[in-house]
């Protein structure tokens, strides 16, 4: 069965979007408002001993007029041998990712390529400036654990003319390449297996936007496909920590009314939600059920094990690394657009 399209959601004219039509300044900009010649301004910022002071100066002010910045990657770049990827997480702290980005570099790495690992913390704060500092780096190419959500920042992407790949969606429109999941089938797949299980008074604890806003809306769509409505719903705004998941379950707790089973919509949260039931004192399934998203290694191991649904993280990085690969090497990947199957681990939690 073909996954279902994730509706992701596009924003516009976001207050902290960037400006696109400003471009970086050229050594050759710095050289002309200096008046040297451009060799004279490497030399001034690779080798300065070799110029007199005044010189010195007088590069030094125009690169600041010019708000010029030295790449130290600038001669690849210049020549179209960049061997630099940039690879943006979600979170450092997720398992999930990290095997993403072990599966990437499996294939990058050998061919010479270096990953640079940056983290958007779900932040279009920092999702811009990582946007703005990939303008001044120009990789070779650039790999995201997730879809962009700014239009700005999808049209500055496109602009830079490199190999991009999106993961851990499935939108109609990725920017260029994508290796990802259908998080809509991910929340359907949840509700199933606790309606199966006899569960009736389900409850939601998730992200409010993005790939959660995706994954409450499959697991809703299914609960209402067997006649339920959810009971509650706990929605978060960022994932830091299993800290998180315990604030979030103490937050279901406190807003009262009876609920049997809860979908976390990920993994840190799920670990979190588990570790605070116990602490309360109530037992994990028969006082509430728990599952979770993800599947990183905690889950195995605290009492009783923690159902999750997941997908294969490392082949998702490996599926990445191949696509992008392919392109830096002048060929065009044959599927450029992939979906993973999702699979439910069942352990005591449920």
């Amino acid at each position: 069965m073909p996954a279902t399209y994730d509706n992701v959601v596009r924003v516009s004219g976001h207050a902290e979007a960037p400006r696109l039509a400003a471009k970086a300044p050229r050594i050759e900009m710095v050289a002309q408002l200096a008046g040297v010649s451009p060799i004279t301004v490497s030399r001034a910022l690779r080798q300065p001993e070799k110029l007199s002071e005044a010189t010195r100066r007088k590069v030094l002010e125009a690169v600041e007029r010019s708000g010029y910045e030295s790449n130290p990657h600038a001669r690849a770049l210049r020549s179209g041998r960049s061997t630099l990827v940039a690879a943006f997480v979600s979170n450092i702290l997720s398992q999930q990712f990290g095997l993403a980005i072990q599966g990437l570099a499996a294939e990058l790495e050998p061919e010479g390529y270096e990953l640079m690992i940056g983290q958007t913390s779900y932040s279009y704060a920092k999702e811009v400036a990582m946007v703005r500092s990939l303008r001044s780096l120009r990789p070779a190419a650039v790999m995201f654990t997730g879809v962009i959500e700014l239009e700005e920042n999808r049209q500055a992407l496109r602009e830079l003319g490199i190999p991009v790949v999106e993961t851990w969606a499935f939108p109609r429109d990725p920017i260029d390449m994508l290796v990802g999941f259908s998080n809509v089938d991910a929340g359907a797949m949840a509700a199933r297996h606790l309606i199966e299980k006899g569960y009736r008074r389900l409850t939601f604890i998730g992200r409010s936007g993005g790939r959660g806003a995706l994954r409450l809306q499959g697991f809703r769509e299914e609960a209402g496909r067997s006649g339920l409505t959810l009971a509650r719903i706990v929605t978060v705004d960022e994932v830091q920590s299993i800290a998180d998941g315990r604030t979030a379950l103490t937050t279901l707790l406190a807003e009262g009314g009876p609920v049997d089973a809860a979908f976390c919509a990920n993994d840190l949260l799920a670990t979190g939600a588990v570790i605070e039931a116990r602490a309360r004192g109530l037992a994990v399934p028969s006082d509430l059920a728990i599952l979770g998203f993800g599947d990183n290694d905690a889950a195995g191991e605290i009492a009783p094990g923690l159902t999750t649904i997941s997908m294969d993280a490392h082949d998702l990085g490996r599926r990445a690394g191949e696509l992008l690969r392919a392109r830096l090497a002048g060929q065009e990947p044959q599927h450029a657009i992939q979906s993973l199957p999702l699979h439910l681990i069942t352990r005591g939690s449920t």
